[in-house]
């Protein structure tokens, strides 16, 4: 039997949040606590450890796990009327599921009002739901490739030892040979839609949780993120490489990958490409490369 802390709400409960009477300023924005994640030259905290088992054992409740794979999709904060809608559940229910998403440090919150008014009968501020940038990752027994990958880069870094030219080499070929299988689904001449979904379904099953905004596919995350904000020379220009390597296993210059750093996110965008050419206009700065 579950505790009463992670029962459902009942009738009268909205789930964890503001009260009515509870006074919201118009854009105050707000950030729960959560876990940073681990620098990966750091030895393993067994109290992270505990976190990271609660939080995997938190998606293993089916609406906590969609809502939270809603969340992650979408370009912006979601409220809950949007995932109440998108799952087919109460607006109670949605909340309570989300609020406990936010508990454990896998979402975060903001209020603003959605309608944009302000002043004396503008309403409410809605609470908002977006994902927190947590990284939930468990290895028994314990692996450490994060700090391999981040000694790796250390090395390919403009005053390393290591080949620089190499790894982008690298990724643009395996990013050529996924592009060429996904190529064989798309008919004779796919139009630029059609080869920014592909792409975003491609980079799903990679971890990058791809969503369309604006005509562009942005990456919600970065899969190699502790070893992205440490050297992002190397792990930027890589991703790049490896989006650029897909464009062209697509035999497309109807798309094209470029740089667009953003917080919270891969600093990789695909669009249509603007000249007709789908090649990168803006590359990140190596030194190590000459550029």
């Amino acid at each position: 039997m579950s505790s009463q802390s992670d029962s459902e709400p009942g009738p009268a409960e909205g789930g964890a949040g503001p009260g009515r009477d509870e006074t919201v300023e118009p854009g105050t924005f707000f950030l729960m606590p959560r876990t940073e994640p681990l620098d990966p030259r750091d030895p393993l905290d067994p109290s992270e450890v505990e976190a990271q088992i609660t939080a995997v054992a938190a998606l293993n409740e089916p609406l906590r796990r969609g809502l939270y794979r809603f969340a992650v999709s979408q370009p912006d904060a979601v409220s809950r009327d949007q995932a109440a809608q998108e799952l087919g559940i109460s607006r109670e229910l949605a909340a309570f599921h989300l609020d406990k998403l936010v508990d454990i440090g896998l979402l975060d919150v903001e209020f603003r009002r959605l309608t944009g008014r302000q002043g004396p009968g503008a309403g409410r501020p809605a609470k908002l739901y977006r994902p927190s940038g947590r990284q939930v990752e468990l290895s028994f027994p314990n692996r450490r490739y994060d700090l391999a990958a981040h000694l790796l880069a250390k090395a390919l870094e403009p005053n390393g030892d290591g080949a620089a030219g190499g790894i982008d080499e690298a990724a643009r070929q395996f990013g050529e040979e996924l592009g060429r299988r996904a190529r064989k689904h798309l008919g004779r001449r796919p139009g630029a839609d059609r080869l920014l979904t592909q792409v975003a379904t491609l980079l799903e099953g990679y971890g990058f949780e791809p969503a369309r905004s604006d005509g562009e596919v942005i990456l919600r995350n970065c899969p190699f993120g502790t070893v992205a904000a440490a050297h992002p020379e190397v792990v930027c220009g890589m991703n790049l490489a490896v989006l650029e390597g897909v464009i062209s296993g697509l035999r497309t210059q109807a798309i094209e990958a470029r740089l667009a750093p953003g917080p919270g996110r891969c600093c990789v965008v695909v669009a249509a490409s603007e000249d007709g050419t789908g090649r990168s206009r803006a590359r990140w700065p190596r030194s190590r490369l000459g550029g």
